[in-house]
């Protein structure tokens, strides 16, 4: 409950917004209903003014839209030049941000808030160059139509007919320090438009047809205003709780439906502030104040308020007044809506019911009281249970019997000292056991009291007129301070569950936020259900907008005809629906959607067992875990469909890859065999021994090319189905690569420098030497010629490092970390050398699978400046010594 040196101090929300925006940019949109309202004009109109009266103004991009008059506006503003962008062949214009941040202007005038940037750009959408320049503390002028509203997107499309693509989230206008509506009367708008000042002629004519009908215009230019106005009611608020103005300003209308404790009339209230809300056009707030201790199943009016637009806020406290004030006076609330209720006849005689109450201090408000229904009430709150089991009644007893023992075993102690120590009995059963537990112990001990300790003794009887009064006093303050105890006891046990409910949702996220697909999510969704309510099942939308069974808790769990009608009807309209609710009630299930924001996902089915109803908290811990379930079942698909575009992306690159090299590297030895073999076979007789030597080594030559291609394909195919299996043994580095060496061409230029220390390796022979001979070959390739490749080992701790050298032109550093990756060839200055890009992807594949690392550096680290850089890889195997 607020206090009262609270009530002029500044609201600390208001106070850390002002002074996050401190600093920053002010952002302001002029907004419009549609195109051709002349948004554009009216801020160049304004921006002028300004520039005239001295402020640094620069037109950062606007769009005339060949409007002659929108042209003139610009007149001889500043203006900065446009950031040219290719994409696809073509050449486009954007905002140039950089330029904008390094001109840091005092106003910078940026038009249609909602495009889409080229791809290329620095951001995705114009409002996030908006949102930076005034992080750079750049003040915006922007337009927006009102169409643009992602809020909004849906309700357009059905007065229109037409699906607004370019959106931007509401949260964008709300970084606007001031709004200004563009307003034309929706005639005058279709008059330009047919005099071809918004479009040309043709165009104008399709528009006066399809969306600026005179009709969707209407009802556009009623949504520009509502929202224009929101702003500023939004506005005032924040100015009031940052100036700690009690307040309310009835700058415009806002209403408050009250649902007290016992919420007997709770739905009547709710309609009726719906139909006041409606006539008056306000926002409306559902505020229920609950006492500790007190349940109220509000399930059912709560969803009737959410159905019929209200915002709901639920606060616990003991003067529901006080906080029901709080709360207008927060919201700047105008009108209180409250049901008469059925209030005790004690408090109607005494003029303490709520109404009564609320009506003589809400003087700043207008107080609607609704009639009581007619007809039988159903009253939703739930009676405190009694204390389970006969141990609470019998632990007072005892707690009595002890003070009786103490005050016999001490004759000294007086009787009216013993009235006290009956009294400390009664605080502590209603501290322990609450007011009921309370109540029959003060009864208990002041039978007692007045049988052993008030003469006359062991009778009922009092002797004294005096000891009525001790005895009268002592039975109102037991009972008095026995509900203080209790009030007291509930309101711990209240934040006690919500400090329960809290590290619940906490445990929620974390046990769901470890699964890592999306059958473990289902499991571990229907288990935590389960160990909520009893039962729990998880069901999920498939292709159709079919829902199966994913998940159940028992494994035995299983739906009947009407529960599965419940969760049909939960996912289409989604809403809860099943037991306990408005919708098919007597399914013995409940079930919650799992709503995010592609959609209903699925269903969480509950139950209780049978005749056994929900209690608040687990409801509230229900409803949280389908919610947390939700967002982390949409993460988990985007991933999973983020995974699978990104496996097709590299499949695709592959297949590109694998079809360009088998039309290369197959196409080009196959052409020069023909070639060689029909000159052979047409001018035998013509071609002396030597050319006919020489055609016959280049058809080997190109044969044995094609051969380590497929090969190298083969190999490929065999790495990635985990076909190769190596047999490691010691083997001595020398005689790998001497037979290496000898199947290369050019082997004559490569050294070798492995000293007789060096130990042997554990490998397999063969893949060695193919792992040897692809590096090799590729370093051989990309030499210039005539010079030299290195072989060198050393022990290096547990392993032995192989490294092949070379004086070629090296590996540009982007390049560097993809070079053994499959059909990727790095871009080494003019030469294109032949090969397929898979000769390194092999070598590493047959290193790791021989539980080795390869690496590569470039330039090598004795390179000599203004020569080449060169390469050296470095094969790293476990020593066998």
């Amino acid at each position: 409950m607020p206090r009262e040196d609270d009530e002029h101090r500044p609201d600390p929300d208001a106070l850390i917004l002002a002074a996050a925006r401190e600093g920053k940019g002010r952002l302001k949109v002029f907004l419009g209903m549609a195109p051709g309202v002349g948004k554009t004009w009216e801020m160049l109109a304004a921006a002028r003014r300004k520039y005239e009266a001295g402020t640094d103004v620069v037109v950062g991009l606007v769009e005339t839209h060949g409007r002659k008059e929108t042209e003139a506006q610009i007149g001889d503003l500043p203006v900065l030049p446009r950031k040219k962008i290719l994409y696809r062949g073509r050449e486009f214009e954007e905002f140039d941000l950089d330029a904008a941040l390094a001109r840091r202007p005092q106003l910078l005038l940026l038009d249609e808030l909602a495009h889409t940037n080229v791809p290329g750009s620095r951001h995705a959408k114009r409002w996030e160059d908006v949102a930076e320049l005034l992080e750079a503390g750049i003040d915006v002028w922007t337009t927006l139509n009102i169409q643009h509203l992602e809020s909004l997107n849906d309700a357009i499309a059905r007065i229109t007919g037409i699906r607004v693509a370019e959106t931007i989230p509401d949260r964008v206008l709300s970084l606007a320090s001031d709004i200004e509506l563009v307003d034309l009367p929706p005639a005058e708008l279709r008059a330009r438009l047919a005099e071809g000042r918004v479009y040309p002629p043709e165009t104008a004519r399709r528009a006066l047809e399809g969306f600026f009908r005179e009709g969707n215009l209407a009802a556009l230019r009623e949504m520009a205003l509502r929202h224009a106005a929101q702003h500023v009611d939004a506005a005032v608020a924040d100015y009031m709780r940052a100036k700690a103005i009690p307040g309310p300003w009835p700058a415009g209308e806002r209403v408050l439906a009250l649902i007290g404790p016992d919420a007997t009339d709770a739905e009547g209230v709710i309609r009726y502030a719906a139909k006041l809300a409606d006539v008056l056009k306000a926002p409306w707030i559902v505020l229920h104040v609950e006492r500790p201790g007190r349940l109220v199943d509000l399930h059912g009016p709560f969803a009737l308020a959410e159905q019929l637009g209200a915002e709901i806020e639920t606060v616990t406290g003991n003067d529901i007044v006080a906080l029901t004030l709080d709360a207008a006076l927060r919201r700047n609330v105008t009108q209180i809506v409250i049901g008469r209720g059925r209030p005790p006849l004690w408090r109607r005689l005494t003029g303490r019911t709520l109404a009564q109450a609320l009506a003589r201090r809400a003087e700043a408000f207008t107080v609607h009281i609704v009639a009581r229904p007619v007809g039988p009430v159903r009253w939703l709150e739930r009676p405190p249970p009694l204390p389970s089991g006969p141990w609470p009644w019998l632990a007072s007893a005892a707690l009595v019997a002890l003070v009786i023992f103490i005050g016999i075993m001490i004759p000294a102690i007086p009787h009216e000292a013993m009235g006290m120590l009956f009294l400390a009995a009664v605080v502590i059963g209603a501290s322990i056991y609450g007011l009921r537990v309370a109540l029959f112990t003060a009864v208990l001990g002041f039978l007692s009291w007045n049988f052993f300790f008030i003469p006359p003794f062991y009778s009922f009887a009092i002797g004294d007129a005096g000891h009525i009064v001790t005895i009268c006093v002592f039975l109102t303050v037991a009972a008095i301070t026995g509900g203080m105890a209790s009030r007291v006891r509930n309101e711990v046990a209240a934040a006690q569950n919500r400090v329960q409910s809290l590290h619940r949702i906490s445990g929620f996220r974390r046990v769901l936020d470890a699964a890592r697909t999306e059958h473990e999510l289902l499991a571990e969704l229907a288990r935590q259900g389960a160990g909520i309510a009893g039962k729990a099942v998880v069901l999920t939308t498939q292709e159709g907008g079919e829902l199966t069974l994913r998940a159940a808790d028992p494994a035995g769990a299983a739906l009947d005809e009407t529960a599965w009608a419940a969760a049909r009807w939960a996912v289409a309209h989604n809403e809860p629906a099943g037991s306990g609710t408005s919708t098919l009630p007597s399914a013995s299930w409940r079930f919650l959607p799992l709503s995010t924001m592609q959609g209903v996902q699925g269903v969480l089915g509950v139950a209780a067992g049978e005749g056994v109803a929900f209690t608040e908290p687990q409801l509230q811990a229900l409803t949280a875990l389908a919610d947390i379930a939700a967002v982390t079942l949409e993460r988990l698909r985007l991933a999973q469909e983020a995974a699978r575009s990104a496996a097709q992306s590299e499949t695709q690159q592959l297949r590109t890859a694998l079809l360009s090299s088998l039309s290369h590297d197959l196409r080009t030895p196959l052409t020069a065999i023909r070639g060689a073999a029909e000159t052979l076979r047409t001018a035998w007789d013509r071609l002396d021994a030597a050319t006919r030597a020489d055609l016959l080594q280049s058809i080997e030559q190109d044969t044995a090319r094609m051969h380590r291609f497929l090969a190298n394909i083969t190999d490929m195919m065999r790495l990635e189905s985990g076909q190769i299996v190596p047999r490691l043994a010691p083997v001595q580095l020398n005689e790998i690569v001497e037979a290496a060496i000898a199947r290369l061409e050019g082997g004559l230029l490569i050294t070798v420098n492995i000293p007789p220390d060096v130990p042997k390796v554990l490998a397999d022979p063969v893949l060695l030497e193919h792992v040897l001979v692809n590096v090799l070959d590729n370093a051989l390739k990309y030499s210039p010629a005539n010079s030299l490749v290195s072989v060198a080992a050393s022990r290096d701790g547990k392993e032995v490092a192989i490294r092949v050298s070379d004086e070629g032109v090296g590996i540009p550093p982007e390049d560097l970390p993809h070079i053994f990756d499959s059909f990727y060839r790095a871009s080494r200055g003019d030469r294109v050398p032949p090969g397929t890009g898979l000769g390194l992807a092999i070598a590493r594949g047959f290193t790791e699978a021989m539980g080795g690392r390869i690496s590569a550096i470039s330039p090598r680290p004795d390179a000599l400046p203004g020569g080449f850089p060169g390469t050296v890889i470095t094969i790293s195997l476990p020593a066998a010594e």
